[in-house]
């Protein structure tokens, strides 16, 4: 098993397994092992936060396989812009986003590549805000305004108070983030 499928598969961590038209796109395009896993990471923690708000506030609607395909791609384009995978950068937000729909990949899901890092998009909407709120969660980064944001559009569609909806999302990325040791730890295994 190569290190990048031991990245996106392997059963040694705990870890949900990349859906395979994400390993399909990885594997085709050469991507480094470490953004298999750091794919993998933020997969996991979008599947548990989309997972409890479909069942804490049903009324939310959002598209949860498409913030799953987002989540799992999102950072595509680090295949394209290596060094982002390591330093800030943003070069890799719009690469990503042509290189998927150059792969085939339907506009309404390509997009989460672009709009990752930009949740004040006039595009982004609860499902781009999901994946953006799984991709700093997943180390334990807490994003107040982005916060705010999911905050309010529970609070607006599932007719509570404000305090009400920022305690329980905030009860939640508690807990997600009390994992982030764990994940860093599963991405920095694998090399750039």
């Amino acid at each position: 098993m190569t290190p990048l499928e031991r990245a996106v598969r392997g059963a040694s961590v705990p870890l949900p397994e990349l859906p395979p038209e994400a390993v399909r796109l990885l594997v085709a395009l050469g991507a480094p092992a470490r953004l298999g896993a750091h794919l993998r990471a933020v997969y996991a923690v979008a599947r548990d936060l989309t997972g409890w708000l479909e069942a804490a506030y049903p009324a939310v609607v959002f598209d949860r396989e498409a913030v799953l395909f987002g989540a799992a791609t999102h950072d595509i384009g680090k295949v394209l812009h290596r060094a982002e995978l390591s330093v800030p950068g943003t070069r890799h937000e719009p690469a990503g986003e042509r290189l998927l729909l150059e792969r085939g990949v339907p506009p309404r899901l390509a997009r989460f590549a672009g709009t990752h890092g930009s949740w004040h998009d006039p595009r982004a909407g609860v499902d781009d805000r999901l994946v953006s709120l799984a991709d700093k969660i997943w180390k334990g980064h807490r994003v107040e305004d982005l916060e705010q944001l999911v905050v309010e559009r529970i609070a607006d569609v599932a007719g509570i108070a404000v305090w009400e909806a920022f305690v329980s999302l905030d009860d939640r990325l508690q807990e997600l983030a009390a994992g982030a040791d764990d994940r860093l730890a599963f991405q920095n295994a694998f090399p750039v």
